[in-house]
C-alpha cells in the first residue's frame, strides 16, 4: 500500500514539474543556437496548424475550395444529407468534406438554417471520432441559430451535447442535456434519446428515474432493434437495483432468443451481462469464464462484416469488455491469460491484413500466446507491454525466463495528461522535460528491473502510443543509452512480420524537398536524401519537381528501401486521409494520404522511413487501433517502419538519418541502428535535448537487417 500511495504522489509530482512556466524553464542552448529556436518556432506553429485546421473559419475555407473544384455541384441541403450517410459508414474525413460545403454555402447565402444544420452535422461527425471538445463547440454553434424546425437541430444538438457528456463520465451534464433535446425530438427520433436519458440516469445513480423511462418506452416502442436494446438497458438497470438473479435470466434471454444477421454481436453483448451478473453473485471464475467465451465469439462477429470501418466501430465498441475480463484476471492472478486477452484487444482490423499478407493457414491462431511468444523471443530480448485500464495501468515485461506482472495505481485520465505535458515540454524545449524523462522513468520503468543492454520491444496502449519510450530515464541515464529500443502495436503483429524473412539486400528509394510552395522548402531533406543514397550504391532519387505522388506510386513496389524526406499532415478525426505533401503536379497541390497507401502491394518492402514531421500520429481508437501512415504501410506489406512523433528539426535528422542508413547499409539491424543513430545527434554539441534526437520510432520488425547491395 505504501508503494502505491508514492506511485500515485510522483505522477502528481510529475505533472506539477512538467508543466512549469515555459518562460523559466526554455532551454538556454535553445536560446543561443539560431537553428535550434527555428526547429522549436516551427514545431509549435505546425501544432497551432493542426489545432486550428478544423474550426469553423478553416471549415468554411475548405468546403469553398471543395465546392469549387466539384465537377457535380449540389445543394446545401444534400450536403448535409450527404454527411450524415457518410458519418454512418464511417467515412469521417469524407463527411467533414460534405457538411464543409454546406457550411460554405449558407454563409453565401446567409441562411441560418442551412448554417444551423451544417453545424449539426459537423457536431455528429466530430462526436463519432471522439473529439467531444469540437463535437461540443459545433452542437453549441448549431443552437446559436433560430431554425424553422427544431426537431431537426435542437434536438439532435443537445443529444450530441449529451453523448458527450456521458462518454465523458459526467452523466448530471447528460442527464440536463438529454431531457432538453426530448424536448424537441421527432417522435421517430426521440425513443433514441429516452433510451440515452434511461442510460445516464443508471450511471448518475438515478435508477428510481430510469426505472421510470423504461416504463414509459415499453408502450411505445415498435422498432425491434430498439427493443432489443432496451431489453438490454433494461437488464443493466436490474443489476443497479442490485437484482443480480432477475438480470441474469433477462440476459440469458437475450442469449438465447439472438437472430438474424447481427445475432452474434447481440449474442455477445447478452455474454457481457451474463458475466457482470455472475460476478454481482461473487461467482469470479464462472463471470471470468464467460467474458472469456463471449471474446472467443468476437472474432467470427467480426467476420460477418465487410466494412473495415464497420469491423473496427464495433471492436472499439467492446474494448470495455476486453478491459474488464483483462482486469479480473489480473486480479485471479493469472498473468498469461491477462496478457493474451491484451494481445486480443490490439490492432484487430491490421493484424487481420498483416495475416493475410504472410498467407496464414486457417485455424491458426491469430495473437500469439505467451508461452510461444517466449519461446520465439531471443536471449537478449523483452517484450514491455502495457494495458492502460480506467483505474490502473498494468505492464507485463516477457522474455524466455517467463512473465511477469506489474500494476501501477495511475488512472488513465491522469495517464494521458502525464504523456501529453511530456510531449508538450520536448516539443517546447523546455528544460523541465529531462526532470520529466527521469521522473517517469522512475514511475514506468525502474520498478520492471530490466536486466542491463536487453532489447526493449514496447507495446502501448492508449496514451502511451504517443510517449517516446527512448527519453525516459532510469538511474540519470536515457533508456536508449542502455537499451536498443522499438515499438510495435501489438507482438503479435511483430511476430509476424518477422516470419517473412528479417534479412534483405537493400535497395533505396528516396525522395525529398518536393516543390511545394516557396514556404514549405526543405533544403536539409534534400541534402539528407543525397547522404543516403551514397550508402546505398544504385539508389533511385526524386527530388523538387520530381518528387510527385505519380512516382511514389509507380515505385513503391519496386524497392525494399522506402525514404520519404518531405512535410506531413496529421488528420485527427479521421487519420486515414493524413497525408504526405508530394511535389506539385499539373499546377495543384498534390499529396499522398493514408488510405491510399492501403491499395498497394509493398511485399517487397522492409523498411519505410517518413522523415517528415509527425508521420507516426494517428487517432487511437478506443479498440486500440492505431490509425494513420502506421496502419497504412504496415497493412499493405512493409515489414518496418520509421515514423516521428512530433515536427523534427532539419538538421538533427540529418544526422541521424546519415548514421542511421549508414550502419543499415554496414548490415546493423534496423533497432540497434535507429539507437546509435538517435546517441550520435544526443552526444552532438546543442542537440542533447529531446526534441532533437528522439522524435523518432521504429516500428514492426525491430530484428530487420537491410545491408546494402555489394
Amino acid at each position: 500500500m505504501r508503494a502505491q500511495i508514492m506511485l500515485v504522489r510522483l505522477a502528481a509530482a510529475i505533472l506539477v514539474a512538467i508543466t512549469g512556466t515555459a518562460a523559466a524553464q526554455d532551454l538556454p542552448a535553445l536560446r543561443s543556437h539560431d537553428a535550434a529556436a527555428i526547429d522549436t518556432s516551427t514545431a509549435r506553429n505546425a501544432q497551432a496548424r493542426m489545432d486550428d485546421a478544423d474550426t469553423a473559419l478553416a471549415l468554411s475555407a475548405d468546403g469553398a475550395l471543395l465546392y469549387g473544384a466539384s465537377a457535380v455541384k449540389m445543394d446545401g441541403y444534400q450536403y448535409c444529407s450527404q454527411a450524415v450517410a457518410l458519418a454512418e459508414k464511417g467515412e469521417l474525413r469524407q463527411s467533414v468534406r460534405a457538411a464543409s460545403q454546406a457550411l460554405y454555402l449558407a454563409q453565401q447565402s446567409k441562411d441560418d438554417e442551412l448554417l444551423a444544420r451544417a453545424y449539426r452535422d459537423l457536431a455528429i461527425v466530430y462526436g463519432y471520432g471522439g473529439d467531444f471538445e469540437k463535437a461540443t463547440a459545433f452542437a453549441k454553434a448549431a443552437l446559436a441559430h433560430p431554425v424553422k424546425d427544431p426537431t431537426k437541430v435542437v434536438g439532435p444538438a443537445h443529444k450530441v451535447l449529451g453523448d458527450a457528456a456521458a462518454r465523458q463520465g459526467d452523466y448530471n451534464a447528460a442527464v440536463a442535456e438529454y431531457q432538453l433535446a426530448m424536448a424537441s425530438s421527432s417522435d421517430h427520433y426521440r425513443p433514441l434519446v429516452q433510451l440515452s436519458l434511461a442510460n445516464a440516469l443508471i450511471g448518475q445513480g438515478d435508477v428510481a428515474g430510469a426505472r421510470k423511462q423504461l416504463d414509459a418506452m415499453k408502450t411505445m416502442t415498435a422498432d425491434p432493434t430498439l427493443a432489443i436494446q432496451l431489453k438490454r438497458t433494461e437488464a443493466k438497470l436490474l443489476l443497479a437495483e442490485n437484482k443480480p438473479n432477475d438480470a441474469l435470466a433477462l440476459y440469458r434471454e437475450l442469449q438465447t432468443s439472438a437472430a438474424g444477421s447481427d445475432a452474434g454481436y447481440q449474442r455477445f453483448w447478452a455474454e457481457d451481462g451474463i458475466a457482470r451478473s455472475q460476478l454481482a453473485l461473487g461467482d469470479k471464475a464462472q463471470g471470468a469464464a464467460t467474458w472469456k467465451q463471449a471474446l472467443d465469439g468476437l472474432d467470427q462477429v467480426r467476420a460477418q462484416f465487410h466494412s473495415e470501418e464497420f469491423k473496427m466501430g464495433l471492436f472499439s465498441d467492446v474494448q470495455t469488455v476486453f478491459e474488464q475480463a483483462i482486469d479480473l484476471y489480473s486480479q485471479m492472478g493469472d498473468s498469461a491469460q491477462a496478457f493474451d486477452l491484451s494481445e486480443r484487444s490490439r490492432a484487430r482490423a491490421l493484424l487481420d491484413d498483416v495475416r493475410d499478407r504472410a498467407k496464414v493457414q486457417p485455424g491458426v491462431a491469430s495473437t500469439i500466446p505467451v508461452a510461444e511468444l517466449q519461446k520465439q523471443l531471443h536471449a537478449d530480448e523483452r517484450v514491455i507491454e502495457f494495458h492502460t485500464l480506467p483505474e490502473r495501468l498494468l505492464v507485463w515485461v516477457v522474455g524466455g525466463d517467463g512473465i511477469h506482472e506489474q500494476s501501477y495505481p495511475i488512472p488513465r485520465k491522469d495517464l494521458v495528461r502525464l504523456v501529453d505535458a511530456f510531449r508538450q515540454s520536448i516539443i517546447d524545449g523546455r528544460r523541465s522535460a529531462v526532470g520529466g524523462a527521469d521522473q517517469l522513468g522512475e514511475l514506468l520503468i525502474k520498478p520492471l528491473n530490466l536486466p542491463a543492454d536487453v532489447r526493449l520491444i514496447v507495446v502501448p496502449s492508449g496514451p502511451l502510443h504517443y510517449l517516446p519510450f527512448q527519453t525516459l530515464r532510469v538511474d540519470g541515464h536515457y533508456l536508449v543509452e542502455s537499451h536498443p529500443v522499438s515499438v510495435t502495436p501489438s507482438v503479435s503483429i511483430a511476430m509476424q512480420l518477422i516470419q517473412r524473412g528479417s534479412a534483405v539486400q537493400g535497395t533505396l528509394t528516396a525522395f525529398g524537398n518536393p516543390d511545394v510552395a516557396p514556404q514549405y522548402a526543405l533544403p536539409g531533406s534534400e541534402a539528407e536524401v543525397k547522404v543516403l543514397a551514397a550508402a546505398f550504391p544504385g539508389s533511385q532519387l526524386f527530388l523538387h519537381g520530381d518528387a510527385t505522388k505519380t512516382r511514389f506510386m509507380a515505385s513503391a513496389d519496386k524497392t525494399s528501401l522506402i525514404h520519404v524526406a518531405a512535410h506531413a499532415q496529421a488528420d485527427t478525426i479521421d487519420p486515414l486521409y493524413s497525408r504526405i505533401l508530394l511535389a506539385s503536379e499539373n499546377g495543384k497541390v498534390n499529396f499522398l494520404e493514408a488510405h491510399e497507401v492501403l491499395g498497394l502491394n509493398l511485399d517487397k518492402v522492409s523498411l519505410v522511413t517518413l522523415s517528415a514531421c509527425e508521420s507516426g500520429l494517428g487517432r487511437v481508437a478506443n479498440g486500440d487501433e492505431v490509425l494513420g501512415f502506421t496502419r497504412s504501410f504496415l497493412a499493405a506489406g512493409a515489414s518496418s517502419l520509421i515514423v516521428s512523433l512530433w515536427p523534427v528539426s532539419d538538421d538533427a535528422t540529418k544526422l541521424l538519418m546519415s548514421t542511421l542508413y549508414g550502419e543499415l547499409a554496414k548490415g546493423t539491424d534496423v533497432q540497434v541502428a535507429m539507437q546509435h543513430a538517435q546517441l550520435a545527434v544526443l552526444r552532438s554539441k546543442g542537440m542533447d535535448h529531446p526534441f532533437f534526437w528522439a522524435p523518432f520510432n521504429v516500428i514492426g520488425d525491430w530484428r530487420l537487417t537491410a545491408g546494402a547491395k555489394p
